[in-house]
């Protein structure tokens, strides 16, 4: 019988004989849609920092660590990047975020970080639509990656997992090459204009 694994405190597999394409791995339903009592936050060498931002934008991009993709995304969605930061927003509205990772085990432990502070209720208010996993490099995914990101992705509110894009390497900033891709944009695009995705904040 599988043991289920608690996605805050168990750490992650780590067996790594079974790899899996991309392209047959589903991602898992979403378990947690709003901040929860009684969660603890994480330390604050894992915090990620807060940041008083001017202007505006439909949607802020949140790259839970260095290289996660934060600028790429943001160019993507035509959004904002935060530089790693939670947006503060001034004159008090709550900002629409989305957070992001690169789908290797330090990018999934800093959103795993990032969601468990969001979760604790130790971050600004904001309105999280969810976490999106870029990949780290092509080719198949290690089950023990896997197996974290659906840990991982269980504390988030939505969930995309994006495949790796080759052309982008070479400067080629307009290929998105990918049916994940043309469903991640739209998705977002319907979030950030949908009113009542503001209900899942706080």
């Amino acid at each position: 019988m599988r043991q289920s694994l608690n996605p805050w405190i168990t750490s992650p597999a780590t067996e790594t004989a079974e790899e899996e394409t991309p392209d047959a791995y589903s991602p898992p339903a979403a378990v947690i849609s709003a901040p929860l009592k009684g969660m603890v936050e994480p330390d604050a060498a894992d915090r990620l920092a807060c940041r008083t931002m001017t202007g505006s934008a439909a949607l802020w991009i949140i790259g839970t660590h260095g290289g996660a993709g934060e600028s790429r995304i943001a160019d993507l969605l035509g959004a904002r990047a935060t530089d790693h930061c939670w947006p503060v927003l001034q004159g008090g509205s709550k900002p629409r975020v989305l957070l992001v990772c690169r789908a290797d085990m330090r990018g999934l432990t800093a959103a795993r970080s990032a969601l468990t502070q969001w979760v604790s209720g130790a971050t600004p208010k904001v309105d999280l639509l969810g976490l999106a996993i870029m990949a780290d490099a092509p080719g198949k995914t290690p089950k023990a990656l896997r197996d974290f990101t659906s840990i991982v992705g269980g504390g988030a509110p939505r969930l995309w997992t994006l495949p790796w894009v080759e052309a982008w390497r070479i400067g080629d900033t307009t290929t998105t090459a990918s049916r994940e891709f043309q469903r991640f944009i739209t998705d977002i695009a319907t979030l950030a204009t949908d009113t009542t995705t503001s209900n899942i904040a706080h």
